[in-house]
């Protein structure tokens, strides 16, 4: 008794052959010889020892090289040699062979697909055919027990699939890399596991269109709850192989229409920062000199006027109060990236400093007004500085009264700099 892969193999084979050989115009009679000669053509006694023949046609390969180039199978030389990995399992967490259940692709004459699909289908132990084949198992020598043939040969023709000539032969077509080893090179050849592609896009077409997702995408679009979630995955890029003939590149080529799906494999973009936690100096690395520019070579042109009056003293405590403002709006924006950019370990920022700028200090800086003195002295201190920075030669040179009118402005702001 068969088992039931194996009839339903055998099922859907006599439904397709007799479906491409009856014609509405046949007679009854004729339909009936068809059935009969389609019964003969699928018996064990004649199919077996034809698919045997044909099995070398294909090699079952993990590494399939028509990947590289769809020419690449063959040359002056003979054919390519078929790569066919066989490795522990060991999940360690690396993207790798032996990481991944993926189906075992094969390449050759597309005529004999048939073939493969037979040796591979899967039996109630979890086996395949070609795996009962090769151990002689009980299942195997039943299968192939028919007087047309002889088990032994029924199994040599059928292990073609798999066995390959003793000697190595590459293709030019194939991607070469000469590795160094010592004094020397070794050659590589770089083949795609096309059990891996197609076991990534069998993933990713799960994430993205199962039955489950897109009703929880519908839910979604419809603005209804639900307690599960589901993934999206962007920027993919699908490759195909093969163009109009993707089996003229391997079986599970054929078998996904020649289409995989590649990940984004982009370096990750980088935001942009405006705005930089100072490591040093807030005045020297937060606050640029473009920022208040403008603002102290007016402030010159009032130093420069010839006399003094309420109008020239509000038009210089204005400008004044404008370069503080800035300052201040400068402040709020390190503070706000202070605990996202802070690093402990390479900062080397005054501690008054430090509690000025960062959101975590904000119960020291109520809690006492010692940083705050010393802040107010390095604001005033840090005007005279930058008045003779912008103006350069043209700079006056300031004395006490002008030291004391700019301490004066920032303590107006001490409350604004908490």
């Amino acid at each position: 008794m068969l088992e039931a892969e194996i009839q339903s193999f055998f099922s859907e084979r006599k439904e397709a052959w007799l479906k491409k050989k009856v014609k509405s115009s046949m007679q009854e009679y004729e339909v009936k010889e068809l059935e009969q000669e389609c019964e003969g053509v699928f018996s064990l006694s004649e199919w077996l020892p034809n698919a045997a023949r044909r099995a070398g046609q294909i090699s079952m390969s993990t590494h399939p090289c028509t990947f590289s180039h769809p020419s690449a199978r063959k040359n002056k030389n003979g054919y390519v040699s078929s790569v066919l990995v066989e490795v522990e399992r060991i999940e360690d967490g690396f993207l790798k062979t032996g990481n991944a259940a993926v189906a075992t692709d094969a390449l050759g004459n597309a005529a004999a697909l048939d073939v493969y699909k037979f040796l591979t289908l899967t039996m109630q132990d979890g086996k395949d055919i070609l795996t009962h084949i090769q151990q002689d198992s009980v299942l195997a020598k039943d299968l192939l027990n028919i007087k047309s043939e002889t088990y032994q040969n029924l199994k040599t023709g059928f292990l073609a699939m798999v066995e390959s000539s003793a000697e190595n032969i590459t293709s030019s077509k194939i991607k070469q890399v000469y590795f160094p080893v010592e004094d020397d090179y070794h050659q590589l050849s770089l083949l795609t596991n096309s059990g891996m592609v197609y076991q990534l896009r069998s993933r990713l077409d799960k994430l993205r269109f199962s039955d489950e997702v897109k009703a929880l995408r519908d839910k979604k679009r419809k603005n209804e709850f639900s307690e599960k979630g589901y993934s999206e995955i962007y920027d993919l890029t699908t490759i195909g192989y093969g163009g109009t003939k993707p089996q003229n590149i391997s079986v599970l080529n054929n078998q996904n229409g020649g289409k995989a799906h590649l990940l984004s494999s982009l370096p990750p973009s980088i935001e942009k920062r405006n705005i930089h936690f100072p490591k040093n100096d807030f005045f020297i690395e937060s606050f640029k000199k473009y920022d208040y520019a403008d603002s102290f070579k007016s402030l010159h042109k009032l130093f420069l006027a010839d006399h003094n009056n309420i109008n020239i003293r509000d038009a210089r405590d204005r400008y004044l109060q404008e370069i503080m403002d800035l300052l201040i709006e400068k402040m709020w924006s390190v503070r706000a990236v202070s605990q996202a950019q802070f690093h402990q370990e390479s900062s080397s920022l005054s501690n008054h400093q430090l509690t000025w700028l960062h959101r975590g200090f904000s119960d020291k800086r109520e809690g006492s007004e010692q940083w705050l003195d010393k802040l107010v002295n390095e604001i005033s201190r840090w005007f005279s500085r930058s008045y003779e920075k912008v103006l350069a030669k043209q700079a006056i040179k300031l004395g006490e009264e002008e030291r004391v009118l700019f301490v004066s402005i920032v303590d107006k702001n001490r409350e604004s700099l908490k």
